[in-house]
């Protein structure tokens, strides 16, 4: 039986759970969790990395005899080091306003599909590659992922795990490596880029005296971005599925052996991600439920349950949006800007936050409908069932609405999957028997009870909603 502590870092909370891993046992225990979200300083939005750094020790200290620990958190986000270690000021939200235009000016001399070609990934105005841009970096000694750099403040060991340092848009997605022609085209000094980890490698022992821990416990590097460990806990038989990792974002995608490079993914904004065990997350960002969670903080309404009653007796179909809209990615306002986006199509305005919710989540099964069937048919992949993880696994109407939309079964669950595949590849790394993939998924199986929702309603319904947000069938 192995002992350890998944730090799991999300784009709304982070947590410390206590995992007990053994050849019938996955068993997760909540240690603390707390807040985690953007904070306005001086006109910019940064992550308040100190508060989770304080939080995080918090949890480790109340965990007991430890065998490792790993850490996981959202993508793309960094901390920039000086030449003798210390940070250069709290990393900045990849929601911050400083990469407006960016993206385009970037574009304007290293072309998308060049550009594409070597990193595999869906353009998104806040990928790393535009935030350095947007940065002046003369002092920068090393970058470091937030995983990576809170790893450092644990052991003083410096690295970057391939899985995060795939989101990049720096990483040569083909050798595994950082690109040093993208990085020279950028104008970015090669220095920052540390050296790669895979998951499993062991970082470095915690420093005792820095952290109030017992000396000698490993740091396990896991799949550092969090959609990695999630996708290793999807509790899959097979090939034949597809998976929503479910929470602030939805990532919608397929497990591959290798990356899909053509002109047709990169033109359907697809994303090749690294997985653990050298896999492929073929998959695309669709919004995911900030959209529902800014609405309810505007609405001061935290009675999510009641809420979803009254989305599920709203007319369907009556107002939908696209959720990938730009309006919808920086904090604000949003059921205004929900309001906004439907007199600009032509639509009413939700006339009740039932009705505003039911948009909501209909507008984003309809996103996950439209991801699904594209990568199904750029990567060549039938899916048979359509796994759901993550917080949003919880949410039943989503989850009945994402079949009805898919016209395949979704199964829902496990709630905590980043923790989960956290665990379960530092339980791999200290010597417990999974041989590969499919037998930690068996474990997850065997230990946590899913959900199943099957299609109902008419598909003739969603054709015809889907035609009305995308203007496609």
């Amino acid at each position: 039986m192995k002992r350890v502590a998944a730090v799991d870092l999300g784009a709304s909370s982070g947590r410390v759970m206590l995992g007990e891993v053994g050849a019938d046992v996955l068993e997760l225990r909540e240690l603390n969790r707390f807040w985690n979200g953007p904070v306005r300083v001086s006109g910019r939005l940064h992550w308040d990395v100190m508060h989770l750094y304080r939080s995080i020790l918090e949890g480790l200290q109340a965990a007991g005899p430890l065998d490792g620990i790993g850490i996981d958190s959202w993508a793309v986000d960094y901390g920039l080091l000086d030449e003798a270690g210390r940070l250069l000021g709290n990393p900045v939200h990849y929601r911050d306003s400083r990469t407006d235009g960016v993206m385009e000016r970037v574009l304007s001399t290293i072309p998308a599909a060049e550009l594409y070609a070597v990193t595999g990934l869906q353009q998104l105005p806040f990928n790393t590659i535009y935030q350095l841009a947007a940065e002046k970096l003369p002092t920068a000694d090393k970058l470091l992922m937030i995983p990576d750099l809170l790893g450092y403040w644990l052991t003083g060991e410096v690295g970057a795990e391939r899985t995060n340092a795939s989101t990049t848009q720096l990483y040569d997605v083909r050798t595994r490596e950082w690109s040093d022609e993208l990085v020279a085209r950028v104008g970015l000094p090669r220095r920052i880029f540390p050296e790669l980890r895979e998951p499993g490698d062991v970082v470095g022992t915690v420093l005792p005296d820095e952290t109030g821990l017992a000396s000698g416990i490993p740091v396990i590097a896991v799949g550092s971005h969090d959609t990695a460990s999630a996708v290793v806990a999807v509790p899959a038989v097979g090939e034949r599925f597809a998976y929503i990792s479910s929470g602030t974002w939805s990532l919608v995608g397929l497990e591959l052996d290798a990356p899909v490079l053509t002109d047709d993914a990169r033109e359907a904004n697809f994303t090749n991600e690294g997985g653990v065990d050298g896999r492929t997350r073929f998959l695309r960002n669709v919004m995911g439920l900030w959209i529902l969670q800014e609405c309810q903080r505007v609405w001061g309404d935290d009675d999510l349950p009641g809420l979803l009653r009254d989305a599920a007796a709203a007319p369907p179909y009556a107002v939908l949006i696209d959720p990938d809209a730009p309006e919808f990615l920086a904090p604000g306002n949003m059921p205004a800007r929900i309001e906004e986006h439907c007199r600009a199509t032509g639509q009413d305005a939700p006339r009740s936050r039932g009705a505003v919710v039911r948009c909501i989540l209909e507008s984003l099964a309809l996103a996950y409908r439209r991801t699904l069937r594209a990568a199904q048919t750029i990567a060549d992949r039938e899916v048979d069932v359509l796994h759901v993880i993550g917080g949003g696994s919880q949410n039943e109407l989503l989850c009945q609405l994402t079949a009805d939309a898919c016209g395949i079964p979704v199964l829902a669950g496990p709630v905590e999957a980043s923790a989960l595949g956290n665990v379960l590849v530092q339980a791999r790394a200290l010597g417990e028997p999974f041989p590969d993939l499919s037998a930690m998924r068996a474990l997850v199986r065997s230990t946590h009870s899913l959900r199943r929702y099957d299609p109902q309603g008419k598909p003739a319904d969603w054709d015809a909603a889907e035609s009305r947000v995308f203007g496609t069938r």
